[in-house]
Formats: structure tokens, sequence, C-alpha cells
């Protein structure tokens, strides 16, 4: 739901006959007061709360014993987004409905990752999805992921935290330089300190903040307007009522087609093997309630991405005879949401709300993505470089907690070089469009078809690396250029009360050469590109260099629903046997690897 979207922007020159209102004093002691309970709830489970985060079961899963109701929370709000919640009511608004066929396709997702992904994973107890790599594969696939989650995470985080900082400091006249620093340091201060379980509750704390803050201003924005029955009328009269384009052609930026299909495997991407959301749900005591909390997950993101397209309409309702963005009042569409909120502000401490909701959504992202790639770190990169010699549990909690306070200031920095290099948003999408069908492909190729060897999936992966990025970058480039542009639905600027300067947007359309039609394919198909080479690719290399014995492969790394496809196990040779290797440290060994202090666990055991 992300990657289409661009940041705020800076606020346009005051316009002759506009007042724009401003944050009060109840504003800011909301904001402050949120701030201020996310941090106790890090000092408490640091300091105060009977499961110390001292050991890696506590700090990334903790415990592995919490309840359903905190992770299911913690899930949805990482559905949510900063960038998300203001992107989504601003794509409707400026392209209608058809977006909403998200909704059959995330919900699809979230029960595909419940029964045929997340079995595999809640059975082996993982500290890190990329360690099944290195047991269904090798090393080599294993480094391969762990690199590009990293970068991903490291690139794209900085743009979660940027959108609501820059938000603020447009509502507030508050600085960026200062309003970024102090909320980045909070989530690090808590997220370092109270680990998962402090993540968990603070996600659960600011899910209803988020929900709360686009509930209010839908409502808020239905009365303004005169009712559902005005939003959908306008909504209807400009076109925006679009749910069934059923054009096949991919090149159409939105039909039901490309939003169900490549949302799917984007969204699948993002959820199935997804560091963050494995961690919550091996949190969880039962592979039941880990199944449960991803169907609740479909639930939540049901309602709230079906509330922000309603929003989106809303938005158009009131507005639908004086766009702002043609008036220049705002410069970017995806600034129409706190605008309508300062616009409808009419409750004493809303805009304090909505700007709590959308830092609660960017904080959440956050603390989420800081917290899963400490883990990664831990143990896809500083376990194997110790050769068998043993970290403590202390040491290893000790070092994820340096992880998430370097990692989280390194992000901090690059917030700056958001706000003055744009170059870098439109690098965080190319790498999340194209890191995204690679690790699909080799997912589900290592879970769902045994005969698939390393070779094939490190070169599969490879070569869907340089493909989707040879489309995204070509893509960027056509928008940058002009050469690639997107119908929108109508705007009016009739209705205006107030005098605005003349459009200056004359872009010659004859003078630009159309882009070449790989770079007009739907962003929304970049993940299925990348994942159909992958698929190929691999299957290719593996019949070229042999393929494996689908005897040899363990059970317990494949999907429960391709167990009664195989043939049964070789029992004779048994290069699995009924173990995996771990050695001293924990670090899990592919099978026949030699390694230091090689000692053998049944799975059993290792749970």
């Amino acid at each position: 739901m992300e990657g289409e979207h661009s940041v705020l922007a800076t606020m346009a020159p005051t316009i002759p006959g506009f007042a724009a209102k401003e944050m009060s004093l109840l504003d800011y002691s909301i904001f402050c007061a949120l701030m201020l309970v996310s941090t106790l709830i890090g000092v408490y489970f640091a300091f105060f709360a009977k499961q110390k985060q001292n050991n890696t079961a506590e700090y990334l899963m903790g415990g592995k014993n919490m309840a359903i109701f905190p992770i299911t929370m913690s899930l949805i709000a990482s559905y949510i987004s900063g960038v998300s919640m203001l992107g989504v009511p601003a794509e409707i608004y400026t392209y209608g409905t058809q977006y909403a066929a998200v909704l059959i396709s995330e919900a699809l997702v979230c029960f595909v990752t419940a029964f045929v992904f997340m079995p595999v994973f809640y059975k082996l107890q993982l500290y890190s999805s990329f360690e099944y790599l290195l047991l269904r594969y090798d090393s080599s696939v294993r480094l391969l992921l762990s690199v590009l989650y990293c970068i991903m995470t490291l690139t794209y985080t900085p743009l979660i935290i940027y959108t609501p900082a820059l938000a603020f400091s447009q509502v507030s006249g508050a600085s960026l330089n200062v309003i970024a620093p102090i909320t980045c340091a909070i989530c690090i201060f808590y997220t370092s300190l109270g680990g998962l379980r402090a993540v968990v509750w603070t996600d659960t704390l600011q899910s209803f903040s988020m929900i709360a803050g686009v509930l209010v201003v839908t409502i808020l924005g239905t009365f303004d307007v005169g009712g559902i029955g005005v939003v959908m009328e306008r909504a209807a009269n400009s076109d925006r009522l679009e749910f069934f384009n059923l054009d096949p052609n991919p090149l159409v930026r939105h039909t039901f087609w490309t939003v169900t299909i490549g949302n799917f495997f984007m969204w699948l991407a993002h959820l199935a093997a997804n560091q963050a959301i494995l961690q919550r749900c091996l949190a969880l005591p039962t592979i039941a309630k880990a199944k449960r909390a991803l169907v609740s997950l479909a639930i939540g993101t049901l309602i709230f991405a079906a509330l922000s397209i309603y929003c989106g309409l809303v938005i158009y309702a009131k507005y639908h005879d004086c766009d702002p963005v043609h008036t220049q009042v705002i410069r970017k569409v995806d600034q129409i949401l706190p605008f309508t909120v300062m616009d409808v502000a009419n409750i004493p401490g809303f805009p304090g709300l909505f700007i709590a909701g959308v830092f609660s959504a960017a904080l959440s992202s956050m603390s989420t993505n800081l917290n899963a790639l400490s883990g990664v770190i831990l143990q896809d990169f500083i376990k194997p470089c110790l050769r068998g010699r043993q970290m403590s549990e202390k040491t290893a909690s000790n070092t994820m907690k340096m992880i998430v306070v370097i990692a989280g200031t390194f992000c901090t920095a690059m917030v700056f070089v958001v706000d003055q290099l744009g170059a870098i948003i439109q690098l965080s999408r190319t790498v999340s469009g194209v890191t995204a069908g690679a690790m699909l492909g080799i997912f589900v190729l290592g879970m769902m078809v045994p005969w698939i060897n390393a070779r094939g999936a490190l070169i599969g992966g490879i070569c869907s690396l340089f493909v989707a990025g040879w489309v995204a970058v070509g893509s960027q480039r056509a928008i940058a250029g002009g050469s690639l542009r997107f119908q929108t639905k109508p705007m009016s600027v009739d209705g205006c009360s107030y005098a605005f300067p003349p459009s200056n947007s004359t872009i010659n359309e004859q003078a630009i050469e159309e882009a070449f039609w790989v770079f007009r394919i739907s962003y929304l198909y970049l993940t299925v590109i990348g994942f159909t080479t992958m698929v190929l690719i691999a299957t290719l290399v593996t019949l070229i260099t042999g393929p494996n014995d689908p005897r040899k492969v363990h059970r317990d790394l494949l999907s429960p629903l391709v167990h009664r496809f195989l043939p049964e196990p070789d029992k004779s040779e048994q290069p699995i046997a009924e173990t995996l290797l771990v050695n001293e440290t924990g670090y899990i060994l592919a099978p026949g690897c030699e390694g230091p202090a090689e000692k053998e666990f049944t799975i059993e055991e290792k749970k």
C-alpha cells in the first residue's frame, strides 16, 4: 500500500483569502502524552517487569508466551505506516476506488500465510526467518536475502519517520530538525530497552490512536458535506466509484486484475517471510494462536483499509469544486488528509489526536523494523563470525540493544538526507519493489518445491533482482522525465471562494516521447515480474545442474500442503535424518555442513 505514494512536500505560500488553522496547546498536550506513555512502556519492560530483557528469546520473541490480543494489535499497527495512512486517502481522492480491490488480496494473503507458511516457521522456531534458507538451501542464499533485507530496512525506515515529522512541522511550525530526532530517540529508547514486549504494547496503544485519527476525520467530514449520500453522489458524478475495471491490459495503472493479482504477490512478499511478522507469531505459545492472530490481522486490515478508502471519498466530497492542489494551497496531493484535518478541526484536541495517530503509525513501523533488524544482524551476521565461540544470552541481548541504537541513529540521520535529496525516496521504493519478488520466490520454492536446489535459488534470485531492478529504475526515470504519467479523475476549482494563482503545469504533451512499454507496466506487477523471473530461472538452473531428491529434503522444511504429494523419505541415506545441526553458539548449520563444535538436536529438542 505504500510504494506508490510520495511523501509530503513543503507547504505552499499563503493564499490570499485562505485562512489556515493552527494547533492549540491541547493538541500539543495530546501528542506529548502519547510520546510520554510510549517511553514509560519501554522503561517498565526494561526495569520493572518480571520478564527481563536479558536473553534472545525474551528480547526477540517476548518469551514465546505472549497474549494473542497485543500481538494481533501489533500486527495491525505494523500494517499501517504513516505513508499509507496519508497515502491511501490521497490515492482515492486522485484516482478513484479501483484500489479498493486490495481488500480481496490482502485478506487472502493473511490466510495463505497462516496455513501455508507459518506452520513451517513455527515448527522450526527460528529466531531469524533467513535461518530457514540455510537449512533448505545453503549459506550463500541466506546471505543474499539477509543483506537485501538489511538494505531495504535501512533505506525505507527513514521515509517512514520523515512523512509524519514533516506533517507535524507543517501544521505546528516546529522545525523538522527538532521533531525528527526527538521522536526517533523516543522510539530507539523504548525499542532497545524493552525488546519485543515494549514494541508490542506500544503498538497496541498506538494502533488505537491511528484508527481514532482517521475515524474522527472521516466522521467529521461526512457530517460537514451533508452525509453519506452526498459523499457517494459526488464520488459517482466524478467517476470515482470504480471497482470492476476488468481490462486485462497490464499497462493500465489500476484495474481489478492489477490490484488483486499484483497486490497479492506484493503483500505476500511482505507478510509470508517477513522477519517482523515471524517474530510476533512465534511470540505466541501455540500454532493455533499464531493462525488466529493472522486471521485477526485480515479482519483488522480490511477494516482500516475500508475506512481509509471511504475517507478519501469524504475528502473529495468536501473539495469537489475547489481542489486545494490546483489552487496551490497544498503542493502535493499527499498533504490532503492533514489539510482536511486542520480545515474541519472544530473539536478541541482533534488535530493533536490526528498527528499523534500519524506518528503512532510511524513509530510502530520504525520500532518493528529496528527490533526485527537486530535479530537478523545477530543471527545472520554476528554469530556466524564467532566460529564456534559461545555467546552468552546476556551478551546477545546487549548486542541486539546496541544494534537497535546504531541502526536507529543511522535511520535518524537519513531522515535529513531524505529532506535534502528526494532521490533516496525513489531508492527506498525501488529497493523494496525489486527485492520482494526474489525473496518471495526463494521462500515459496523452498517450501513448496523440494527438488529446487541451492544453485537454482541463488542464480534465480540474482536474475530476479536484475530484471526487477531494470524495470523499476526504468519506470522511475520515465516518471521523472515526464514520459510516464497517469490519468487522474476530474478535479474542479469552480467553487473556490478565494483567489489563487494560475497553475504552472504547462508540459507539452507532444514533445515527450512515450516510455518503453515495459516501463509502463503497472507498478503493482513489479513483484510479479521478479517472482516469475526467479521461479523460471531457478527451475531451469536446477534442471541443468541436477535437482534435489525430494526424499532427502526434511519434511519440516516443507509446507504441510505438499506432504501428501511427496514420496516417503529415504531411510537409508538420511542426509538430514530427523535432526538439525546446531553449533555451540546456537547458529544453525545447513544439513551436511561441517562446522566447529557441532552437536545434534532433534526438532523437538531444539524447540
